[in-house]
């Protein structure tokens, strides 16, 4: 993978490297493209440049969000999108609870997430693992959810895309932001109410005529600015325009 990086980092303006990464735990070969940040030759163990880790809605490639990667690439982060469904795994749950039924598509889905990010820690030492931003589409900002509110201690900042059945962390440590479709409402819970959102410090916002399915490099030109021009003035510290 160095050789491979180093090729990368020096001949392409866009740096992105796809690979197969095995769990040995579960016997699951988990598809992963690894794009690098525009400042990544001033990355090292000494001064670690930030990480996002991208899970897509279902039924999407984890290759079809460029228009958030390359979004995250020119504000400094190193973006792993993850494959997280497989042809072996049963379909996401349509029926019944879908917090109950779909809690065993979240819990791969997290268990994924935890191994990349501890295989990556050794594998890319410039890049600081210990504080990662989850960003996640639909059944992708689920899977995120879902991960933090189970107690993982790497992930400090969550975006997501519309996600809409497992509630976003309650945590002031935990920043937030949530960026929603305006098609289908999110399940009771799901999103913090006007107290809560004062009191974590969280933003949701709405776009006006987007679309869920649309969230993703197969949508419009105008929804995809919309979506890079939130997340970056969130990154930079703006205020929320909830």
């Amino acid at each position: 993978m160095f050789r491979a990086l180093v090729i990368c980092l020096l001949f392409l303006p866009f740096c992105a490297l796809a690979q197969t990464v095995t769990d040995p735990s579960r016997d699951r070969e988990i598809p992963i493209e690894t794009y690098f940040p525009d400042n990544a030759v001033n990355c090292s163990p000494t001064a670690r440049c930030a990480v996002a880790m991208l899970s897509a809605g279902y039924g999407v490639s984890h290759k079809d969000y460029q228009f958030l990667t390359k979004t995250l690439n020119r504000a400094g982060y190193l973006v792993v999108a993850v494959g997280h469904e497989l042809p072996s795994d049963p379909p996401l749950s349509v029926e019944g609870n879908l917090y109950e039924t779909r809690a065993e598509n979240w819990q791969r889905g997290a268990d994924t997430l935890s191994f990349i990010r501890a295989h990556f820690k050794t594998q890319l030492p410039a890049y600081n693992f210990d504080k990662v931003l989850l960003i996640g589409h639909s059944n992708g900002g689920d899977i995120s959810a879902w991960l933090i509110n189970h107690g993982a201690t790497f992930a400090d900042h969550i975006i997501t895309l519309d996600h809409r059945r497992v509630p976003l962390p309650r945590d002031p440590k935990i920043k937030v932001l949530s960026i929603r479709a305006s098609d289908f409402p999110a399940d009771p819970g799901v999103l913090p109410n006007n107290e809560e959102l004062k009191k974590y410090h969280s933003c949701v916002v709405t776009i006006a005529k987007a679309k869920h399915n649309d969230m993703s490099d197969e949508g419009p030109h105008w929804l995809k600015h919309s979506v890079a021009q939130m997340v970056t003035a969130h990154l930079n510290g703006s205020p929320c325009q909830n």
